[in-house]
This record gives C-alpha cells, sequence and structure tokens, in this order.
C-alpha cells in the first residue's frame, strides 16, 4: 500500500482531529492487509526532530505506526518537503525505514521507482536550491540549538510558506512530474509512484504507469499493488 501528503498539523485543531482519526483507522486496516506500507512523504505538514524533543499532538498517529510495524508489516517512510528534519526517532523507536531520497524497488518482479516528487520538475531552480539550503545537515544541526517552541514555530511558517510557493507557483499546463515519470519509465521502470502535486493522477505511458497518490487534504486515498495491478482506492469507502 501507499499513502502521501497527509499534512497532519496543517488545518484546524477540529479538522486535525478527524483526519489522524482517520489516518490511524487506514494504518489499522493495513496492518490487517499490507505486507508493506509506503509512506511518499508529507505525512506531517512540518516536522522537526530535536535530540531529545519531538512535537506533541501525534501520540495517536505514531502509536498506529508502532503497531502496524509490530504486526509484522514492513513500513517505508521517503521523506517530503515538509517534513524532512528527522533524526532516529522514528527509526530506533517506532521501526520505520526512512529515506531521504528517491528509492528502487522490486515489487512482485515489476520495477518502482519511488519519491515525494519534489525538485522532479525542470523549471523549479528556485525551490531546488532552498531545498539544498534547508536540507544542509550543518544548517540543520545550528537550526536544533534554537528553543524547541521557537525552532518549531519558525518551521511551521516556512512550511506554510512553502506550500504558498508550490500552489501559486505556474509550472504550465504540461504536468511535470508526468513528464519526469515518462523518462523513467523509458529508463525501464514499470510503476513510477510519486505525490507532492496533490493532484491524483493514474497515466499510462507506453509499457508502464504513472501514479500520483493526490492528499488527504479533500479527498483520502491510498494506492494499492496486488496480483500486478496498481489501483488507486478511495479511503472514505472504507472509512464508514
Amino acid at each position: 500500500m501507499f499513502i502521501s501528503d497527509i499534512h497532519l498539523g496543517l488545518q484546524s485543531k477540529e479538522i486535525e482531529k478527524k483526519k489522524e482519526l482517520s489516518l490511524v483507522r487506514f494504518l489499522n486496516f493495513a496492518s490487517q492487509e499490507a505486507k508493506e506500507l509506503y509512506i511518499l512523504g508529507d505525512l506531517f505538514d512540518y516536522w522537526f526532530e530535536y535530540k531529545r524533543v519531538y512535537q506533541k499532538g501525534y501520540f495517536r498517529t505514531l502509536t498506529a505506526l508502532e503497531d502496524l510495524v509490530n504486526s509484522g508489516t514492513k513500513v517505508h517512510y521517503l521523506i517530503g518537503n515538509h517534513d524532512f528534519s528527522h533524526r532516529d526517532f522514528f527509526g530506533t523507536e517506532i521501526g520505520l525505514k526512512l529515506y531521504e531520497f528517491p528509492i528502487e524497488v522490486v515489487l512482485n518482479g515489476k520495477k518502482f521507482f519511488l519519491a515525494h516528487g519534489d525538485g522532479m520538475v525542470k523549471n523549479d531552480l528556485g525551490y531546488l536550491i532552498l531545498k539544498k539550503i534547508l536540507r544542509n545537515k550543518s544548517v540543520q544541526r545550528l537550526y536544533s540549538m534554537l528553543h524547541p517552541d521557537l525552532g518549531i514555530a519558525l518551521a511551521s511558517r516556512t512550511s506554510k510558506s512553502s506550500r504558498d510557493y508550490t500552489t501559486k507557483k505556474n509550472y504550465g499546463e504540461i504536468d511535470g512530474l508526468f513528464e519526469f515519470a515518462k523518462d523513467k519509465i523509458k529508463q525501464g521502470f514499470d510503476y513510477v509512484v510519486l505525490g507532492h502535486s496533490h493532484r491524483r493522477a493514474l497515466e499510462h505511458f507506453d509499457d508502464g504507469v504513472y501514479i500520483n497518490l493526490g492528499s488527504w487534504l479533500s479527498k483520502p486515498c491510498y494506492g494499492i499493488f496486488k496480483d500486478n495491478q496498481f489501483n488507486l482506492v478511495d479511503w472514505e469507502n472504507y472509512n464508514g
């Protein structure tokens, strides 16, 4: 199974509680149905992990993730452009496998390219520069010297600015992520699965398929690869 762009912490407390409870139900569902779960970034709208401090408010999600791992489901977490400031908490305390970069995997004999999708549109030099700065480990170490209350508040503000930039930027009529996926399919990948754009898609090209997982901000969904077929499923259909 595959999910992306939940953006926990973005909306009002009332909406966030409802969204988190829905996510927890999905994770419990996945523990019964999935051998592996891939989270393709932006699980949180912002995340900055200190050495001895992590953000309050997500204990239901963190516990559900640990329960999912303990059930035997392998959980892979590819960080996105909003939740990239991780240390070792998710790996050592919960048991997830964390990735800072895109990964290539073979599932049931099919070759997958998996990534969040940020920085993969050709005409986005400004973001690529910003990404290089924000993900610099030295910059993150200096930032961690701020008091957590201040550091997390600034991270939240930066996250909102980043989202506003992405929302307002005109990338042209061509879907840059689909164009990126086409190149990967030409390189021999059977499936290219991304998030980031919040635009759900399942497009066939040559002998491959491009999937965008959309977001959980309006219509939550998950991807499922079963019997060598990939489908996007509306989670609300299973959410009562």
